[in-house]
């Protein structure tokens, strides 16, 4: 490929990036500066009160952007569902019940498809939020709550293809799922239980999940020998023993480092207590597998040992314990 012909194509490129960023700027000015922000605020509202769900809809490009909302809104913990117009027109307005609240996404405001779903809710008076840059238009002027979004030059030479618009009703929805996580409270804990698959589920797996107990765990007493606490460590698969007190918990820990610093020089009848680390690294069973990797890199130890708030010791993981859910 000619590097004029390239030239070209990083050119448009760059072109439209310019288009739809400045489309993106122009949101966020009608966000701070217009009446948009105080219906986002009600719509947030809306959303976050309602007790049943959030039927989004939509067609064409707008309902591609619909059907991404709703799953971001899942994602996040908000209820909600994307209904096509079509299926709404052919039984399934069903669908939706007196504590659902309907988000119709349509840019030009004369999609006749949305018809009978806007019908249904004014029939039913169900609530009704609509985005869109025309709120002149019949459905602007049906919703209760209208996002009237800037108009923007659309990035197609044609200004035909629904290009910057897009962009911008897709943020717009990423703005409402944020603004919803913040509202209630959404933790990274919250988000582990909705994405158990994956790599994203790994990250935020948490220690519970994959720590070692019972007769997995290494572990002796204070009063153990050099040579018990070297036959219970190589009895399992840590590299190391944990040291507890008479209540389990946590003291010391005994490591192969350890071992090869005191069998060369004294009696492997010799108290474990006289050889063990002390205070070694410790995390709460509900950090995530992500933040645990990171405290092991940053005190350069391959295990971290587990412990309830009294130091009760009740749970090890290693390093490749992680590693092995993909985090590594």
């Amino acid at each position: 490929m000619s590097q004029a012909l390239l030239t070209t194509h990083v050119s448009s490129a760059l072109k439209t990036l310019d288009i739809e960023i400045g489309g993106l700027k122009d949101l966020k000015k009608a966000l701070s500066d217009s009446g948009l922000g105080s219906s986002f605020e009600r719509a947030v509202d809306a959303f976050n009160t309602t007790k049943g769900r959030i039927i989004v809809t939509g067609i064409g490009k707008s309902g591609y952007v619909a059907r991404k909302i709703a799953a971001t809104f899942v994602s996040t913990g908000t209820s909600a569902l994307y209904l096509h117009p079509g299926e709404a027109s052919h039984g399934d307005l069903g669908i939706i019940s007196s504590e659902d609240v309907v988000f119709a996404i349509t840019w030009s405001g004369t999609t006749q498809e949305l018809s009978d779903i806007v019908n249904f809710c004014a029939v039913n008076r169900y609530q009704l939020v609509v985005a869109t840059a025309h709120p002149k238009s019949w459905i602007g002027k049906a919703a209760d709550i209208c996002l009237t979004l800037p108009m923007v030059r659309e990035a197609c030479p044609n200004e035909l293809a629904p290009t910057s618009s897009t962009t911008m009703q897709m943020v717009l929805g990423d703005s409402l799922a944020v603004a919803l996580i913040e509202a209630r409270g959404f933790s990274p804990q919250s988000f582990g239980v909705l994405h158990p698959g994956g790599l994203l589920g790994a990250r935020l797996t948490t220690l519970d999940k994959v720590m070692g107990t019972g007769e997995a765990l290494p572990m002796v007493p204070l009063d153990a020998t050099l040579r018990s606490a070297t036959i219970e460590m190589s009895r399992k698969r840590y590299g190391c023993t944990a040291v507890v007190d008479q209540n389990d918990r946590l003291v010391g820990a005994f490591t192969d480092g350890d071992l090869r610093r005191s069998i060369a020089v004294n009696d492997l009848d010799d108290r474990i207590q006289s050889h063990m680390s002390p205070n070694p690294v410790t995390a709460s069973p509900k950090m995530m597998a992500v933040h645990a990797l990171s405290l092991m890199n940053d005190n350069a130890v391959s295990v971290l040992f587990v412990t309830e708030q009294d130091d009760r010791l009740i749970g090890i993981v290693h390093m490749h314990d992680l590693v092995r859910l993909g985090i590594g």
